[in-house]
């Protein structure tokens, strides 16, 4: 658990190549300023003694070193000094194996405390370094339990998930992050759903023709960010307060259910892995266009009938061929045991017909009842040949725990547009759920929803001269949950949210393709639609973000094993 009032700093800094001691001393005056001014824990980013974009191992060869070695002695000499701690972005050779790493190292005021090599490379990596070897780990200090990750380690859900299961109270994310406004929405996603901190530290300027984004920041365990830079170099200062961690949410992750993120089901051409055995082959895919529905449904089945047909009604005329509906956008919120309907209810009938003659495909929310009494937070898919499937939600909110079952398994429909996969509300918050789904081939994750998100973080632009398309204009959605959910899985997401949070959207497979290819409703009711394709080339590999899934495909699940066998006690 971390100290009282923990004060802490995140170094923002333009590093030059082929000029390490002048880093080094550059890096060293900013440590001691953030010290002098009561930082205990001081982070400094990635590569930020070399700088980073190197061609090869011979030209990085003259400034790789040890861990511990002569660069950790002279940060170590500043710990002792202040009693504080610090995070050190480095070139690392390992003196048995002669192999290089992107390395952070934990310096506290006995020296070197622990290192983390980076192991999801980004493109640079490969022409140098190998990958990083030694998992993801915790490190237990006098000031609170620390996880280090480096830049494109934390794309993934699971580097931060693996850090919170382990109870660490921060992330240090160091980074070379680029391409787009800062603080990144994936920074803000890690610490959200972790209920941690993080302390991120970038740098900024350019190299090598790569214009890197700056925006080092401290966010907060509810997503808030504290305090951030956007570009230059200098200190950003934040406070971190123990009795604001939020553990709640890891303590209801449901393990027993994520077996399969230890599997690795794109590592092979996802169009031959997914027919093996002439089963299961991913739909062939077309262009289409899918839409969400943004409305508050009342507790009258056939007042949400009528308004449902309206909606359906709409988009079919608009060309949908899939639109997403809110959670209850059929019965409204449960009140009683009378307020769930079974699939058998007449109002599920009538909604077969109206798919029928709209030949749309619905997404809809409701409070089930089965046979046997037992209710259920259920998400039901219609189409024209009438029930395709349903939905049981995995993962149950305060307000549904008390009257509803949970799903036990995950469910995925191939239809003409691709395969599509369901969540609900709550589901959204758990990223193992997304992931899942994407692991399965799904092209689109439709989520009915009723949730009180933070309110979208706005971003009042940036001086950092990003190369256009990238956006470097203010925003007032920087931050959506949801964005960051498609992009991380490279799906597709429909989002219909019935809270009076609102923002229900579609949002694209790649959170770094700009402009940005979503739709969002700002009002309080609408219709937001997306043109989308989910189909491939002529090929016999993957030409679509959605069918190749990059960001799944460089996943290291032989690091991830903690993420299914650390009970929920825990």
């Amino acid at each position: 658990m971390i100290k009282e009032h923990l004060s802490v700093a995140a170094i923002q800094f333009e590093p030059q190549q082929f000029r390490k001691e002048e880093n080094i001393q550059r890096l060293c005056a900013l440590v001691e300023e953030a010290a002098r001014n009561g930082a205990q824990l001081i982070v400094m980013p990635e590569m930020g003694t070399t700088g980073y974009c190197w061609m090869d191992r011979e030209e990085v060869a003259d400034f790789v070193e040890t861990v511990p070695g002569t660069t950790t002695a002279r940060f170590t000499q500043l710990t002792a000094h202040y009693g504080c701690y610090l995070v050190l972005g480095m070139p690392e050779v390992d003196s048995v194996t002669d192999l290089y790493y992107n390395t952070a190292v934990l310096i506290g005021p006995e020296g070197v405390i622990g290192k983390h090599r980076k192991t999801h490379p980004y493109i640079s990596e490969p022409k140098w370094a190998a990958n990083g070897d030694l998992g993801h780990q915790v490190f237990a200090t006098p000031i609170g339990n620390i996880a280090l990750l480096i830049c494109m380690d934390i794309h993934f859900i699971e580097t931060a998930r693996l850090a919170c299961v382990q109870q660490a109270d921060v992330i240090c994310h160091i980074s070379n992050w680029l391409a787009e406004r800062t603080p990144a929405p994936y920074w803000i996603n890690r610490a959200y759903e972790n209920g941690c901190y993080l302390i991120e530290s970038n740098r900024w300027g350019a190299e090598r023709g790569v214009q890197f984004s700056g925006g080092s920041c401290i966010i907060d365990p509810d997503g808030n960010v504290q305090a951030w830079r956007d570009s230059g170099d200098g200190i950003v200062y934040g406070e971190l307060l123990p009795e604001v961690m939020l553990r709640s949410q890891l303590t209801r992750r449901r393990p027993e259910l994520y077996k399969s993120l230890m599997t690795h089901t794109f590592m092979w051409n996802p169009l031959d892995f997914f027919r093996l055995y002439d089963k299961f082959p991913l739909p062939t895919g077309k262009r289409s266009r899918i839409a969400v529905a943004q409305f508050t449904p009342v507790s009258n089945v056939a007042s949400n009938l009528t308004t449902i047909t309206h909606w359906a009604t709409a988009a079919a005329q608009a060309g949908v061929e899939l639109l997403t509906l809110p959670e209850y956008s059929l019965t409204g919120p449960y009140l009683s045991s009378e307020s769930a309907i079974t699939q058998q209810h007449p109002a599920v009938h009538n909604l077969m017909a109206l798919t029928a003659r709209l030949r749309l495909y619905l997404v809809l929310g409701m409070a089930e009842k089965d046979d046997e009494n037992n209710c259920y937070n259920s998400a039901l898919l219609i189409g024209p040949d009438g029930l395709v499937g349903h939905y049981r939600q995995t993962h149950l909110s305060d307000a549904t725990r008390h009257w509803a079952r949970a799903g036990d398994c995950w469910k995925t429909f191939d239809l003409p547009c691709g395969r599509v996969g369901l969540l609900l509300g709550e589901d959204l918050l758990y990223p193992e759920a997304g992931r899942v789904l994407s692991m399965q081939g799904c092209d689109i994750i439709a989520c009915p929803a009723t949730l009180a998100l933070p309110p979208s973080m706005p971003h009042p632009g940036t001086a950092v001269p990003h190369n256009f398309p990238i956006s470097t204009a203010a925003c007032d959605y920087h931050w959506l949950l949801p964005r960051v959910r498609a992009g991380e899985n490279n799906v597709y997401l429909s989002y219909a949210n019935a809270d009076a949070s609102g923002l229900s959207g579609n949002f694209g497979p790649d959170t770094f393709a700009w402009p940005r290819q979503e739709t969002l409703i700002t009002d309080a009711e609408g219709l937001a639609l997306l043109d989308i394709d989910t189909s491939n080339l002529a090929s016999g590999y993957p030409t679509n973000v959605v069918r190749r899934k990059d960001l799944v495909a460089m996943r290291q699940p032989h690091y991830y094993p903690l993420l299914i066998t650390v009970a929920e006690a825990d």
